[in-house]
């Protein structure tokens, strides 16, 4: 297709949020921005460090002033902003451990200082899902625990702490990705659950946000028959126009989650989703990390005008999406002018870390905190979702080898475990660390083993403590930075 002539193009650029590969914009992007494109998105491999966001987005805002640059920043286990060294905040499930809501505004506010300053716009979090399935494989320590009416008061605090910060809030996954064992990376999540427990459990958080005064809505490709029964939330009309506008009450601009996820990719196509989630509502389609060059946002562009032309998409439908986005980046021009004033709250990432972690000791206990000379870690390794990124750093090994000098630390995958995990050990302190042990069978086992040979090993779980087991056991409640750190210190007793 040769490219439209007209309005038109401009409009459909007006709704596209691409990714690009690099750490400075790429030509096609900054010619688009003077075309009509009206947002990006930056994801771990635009990133280098705060002064080089800056440096990115002052370049993007030299060809349009007001353009939208989003970030999938959720301060946890998910970062972009530090993919680099592992996130500096504890993440939702620890401040949901916490459960102090203004400390969770306070870390959400210091998270959007720092995004301002780097002249990010728009965040898509926080994650609004109530993680009730602790099988989940995608969600987990992303979501701030599995009550409904605790998410409802931490993702209202985080709205109002962001947005004070000054950068626009994005809940997520519209109407709840918590209850599922499939990752809509790879297919389409459906959700059993019937509307009175969808209006107790997975929509209370979202009706806290809009009452918050949340910004935008990202929508799950989540297949959730008692709202629809034939088409998945980023691509229903009953879910977006009916339930989150009309019923809701919402007003803001509606993202999809990325477009080329298999969840609606394999079923409609990439074009065809994009076509189907503006026509049910959305205002905005992000195109994730998977599609990030000119000729995937040509395909879109290209596509959406074809659907006005031929009358599958109405022209007015796209104005007013295209009209909501416009909104939003007016929003965030006046909100990054207010957030020059403002300023970080310091170690606040830390002092949540810290007041997360968990120590259960059984009452038949030999082993003792703290440990006092150099420890063997061992850390299981389990398969990484898509949306936490293989290049983000975790364990404890670092930390503790920073408090305990001479400490060794070994990782295994599935494949990789010996018989005896401890086995190099000897006879010094053994500590293992483990995500989600309640999930991964091989995990479960190698650490019964281990423990077998060394009852007094400390276990560290650094994802949902479902599964309690050893002597003593440390919970982190994430597997960021600030948590490892926290996790060290409490082993060591330097705090």
């Amino acid at each position: 297709m040769t490219t439209p002539t007209g309005h038109l193009p401009a409009l459909a650029a007006a709704v596209l949020q691409p990714g690009f590969v690099g750490t400075i914009p790429p030509p096609w992007v900054c010619r688009w921005l003077g075309e009509g494109l009206g947002s990006v998105v930056l994801f771990a491999r635009n990133v280098v460090d705060p002064a080089q966001v800056a440096a990115l987005t002052a370049t993007l805002r030299a060809e349009r002033p007001d353009v939208i640059v989003a970030i999938d920043e959720e301060a946890g286990d998910v970062t972009r902003l530090e993919s680099v060294h592992g996130s500096s905040r504890p993440g939702n499930f620890a401040l949901g451990a916490v459960d102090d809501p203004e400390l969770t505004e306070a870390v959400a506010r210091d998270l959007g200082v720092e995004l301002a300053a780097a002249g990010v716009t728009l965040n898509y979090a926080p994650d609004a899902d109530v993680n009730s399935n602790p099988e989940n494989p995608v969600i987990g320590v992303r979501s701030f625990g599995a009550d409904p009416a605790l998410v409802a008061r931490h993702t209202a605090a985080w709205v109002r702490g962001l947005q004070a910060g000054g950068v626009a809030a994005c809940a997520k996954h519209f109407p709840g990705h918590g209850d599922t064992r499939v990752d809509s990376h790879h297919d389409l999540p459906r959700i059993t659950a019937d509307r009175d427990r969808l209006d107790t459990c997975e929509l209370a958080p979202f009706r806290a946000a809009v009452a918050a005064g949340v910004q935008a809505v990202m929508t799950g490709h989540l297949l959730v028959p008692a709202l629809d029964p034939q088409l998945p939330a980023t691509l229903s009309r009953r879910i977006l126009s009916g339930l989150l506008r009309d019923e809701m009450g919402f007003s803001g601009v509606v993202v999809t989650d990325a477009v080329e996820m298999r969840a609606v990719a394999d079923r409609y196509g990439f074009a065809g989703a994009t076509v189907r989630a503006l026509a049910a509502g959305a205002d905005a389609i992000c195109i994730g990390g998977e599609r990030a060059d000119e000729q995937s946002a040509r395909e879109l562009r290209d596509a959406i005008v074809a659907a006005v032309v031929s009358g599958e998409l109405p022209e007015e439908r796209l104005a007013e999406a295209a009209k909501r986005v416009g909104q939003l980046a007016a929003w965030t021009v006046a909100a990054r002018a207010g957030s020059a004033e403002k300023r970080g709250t310091a170690d606040v990432g830390l002092v949540a870390a810290r007041r997360a972690v968990r120590v259960t000791v059984a009452p038949s206990a030999t082993v003792a905190l703290p440990l006092t000379r150099a420890a063997h870690v061992v850390e299981f390794e389990p398969l990484r979702n898509i949306a936490i990124g293989a290049e983000t750093p975790w364990g404890i090994g670092a930390p503790l080898g920073e408090l305990l000098p001479g400490t060794s630390t070994v990782r295994y995958a599935e494949p990789d475990v010996p018989a005896d995990p401890g086995a190099g050990a000897g006879p010094r302190p053994l500590v293992l660390v483990v995500r989600d042990l309640h999930r991964h069978d091989w995990m479960r086992a190698a650490v019964q083993r281990a423990l077998a040979a060394r009852p007094d090993a400390v276990v560290v779980e650094l994802g949902v403590p479902e599964l309690i087991t050893g002597a003593v056991h440390l919970a982190t409640h994430g597997a960021t930075r600030a948590s490892g750190w926290a996790a060290a210190e409490v082993l060591t007793g330097s705090r």
